[in-house]
């Protein structure tokens, strides 16, 4: 069994913010694998299901993002699993809108979901850091990760969570480089060899033929 935490905020209020983007992973894993329906407990919100051969229980802390480690320290005790068994799928102002990273203990980097479940739990348990981009200066985080994805931003973001989605199974079973290339696959999608060729060929059907003649040809040829 593994504990796969979504960090947000509780309320329609919340909803689309940046801030919540772990709350959408989580939402659309539940959506799109079968799972139970969202049910009270551990002081949040929890569904279970079946990933693969793993059976996989989501959080949604209703803490708010302060507290969250108060809500995954009690569902970690009731179900007793050690801090390697529990991932949590965050917002990361340090990678780019779209990109997706899994890292394995290490600091918060301040960010007060984590460091609420660093004192609850320690620094042992996974992450999934999920690019959100940065305001560019440090007094304007608070503003930009509580307000809602911008409208340009929707493609992209639905792109990321279906490859979450697509790569959950991947994650569930341990294998993080598969994870990553199903999210690569949906965010940014190879191109076909074909359309990469075609513009090359006509640029070299474009190009002008060398003139191999000498300068004082040139010079005879325009008097004739």
């Amino acid at each position: 069994m593994k504990l796969w935490v979504g960090l947000g905020n509780p309320g329609a209020k919340y909803a689309g913010n940046r801030h919540n983007i772990g709350f959408m992973a989580v939402d659309r894993i539940a959506a799109d694998h079968g799972f139970g329906p969202w049910r009270r407990a551990f002081q949040g919100l929890v569904a279970e299901g079946r990933l693969g051969a793993e059976k996989i229980v989501l959080l949604k802390p209703e803490t708010f993002m302060n507290l969250s480690g108060q809500s995954v320290r009690a569902a970690a005790d009731f179900y007793k699993l050690a801090p390697e068994e529990i991932t949590v799928f965050h917002d990361e102002l340090d990678l780019a809108p779209g990109k997706c990273r899994l890292k394995q203990g290490g600091g918060h980097a301040g960010h007060n979901g984590l460091r609420s479940i660093h004192a609850h739990l320690g620094d042992g348990y996974g992450r999934v850091r999920l690019g959100i981009g940065h305001p560019g200066h440090k007094d304007a985080v608070s503003h930009y990760v509580l307000h809602d994805f911008a409208k340009a931003e929707a493609d992209g973001l639905d792109d990321l969570l279906r490859g979450i989605s697509d790569g959950a199974a991947a994650l569930a079973a341990g294998d993080g480089p598969r994870f990553l290339n199903a999210v690569s696959l949906r965010v940014a999608p190879p191109r076909s060899s074909t359309t990469a060729e075609k513009p090359v060929k006509e640029a070299a059907k474009a190009a002008p033929e060398e003139d191999a003649r000498s300068p004082m040809q040139k010079l005879l040829d325009r008097f004739r």
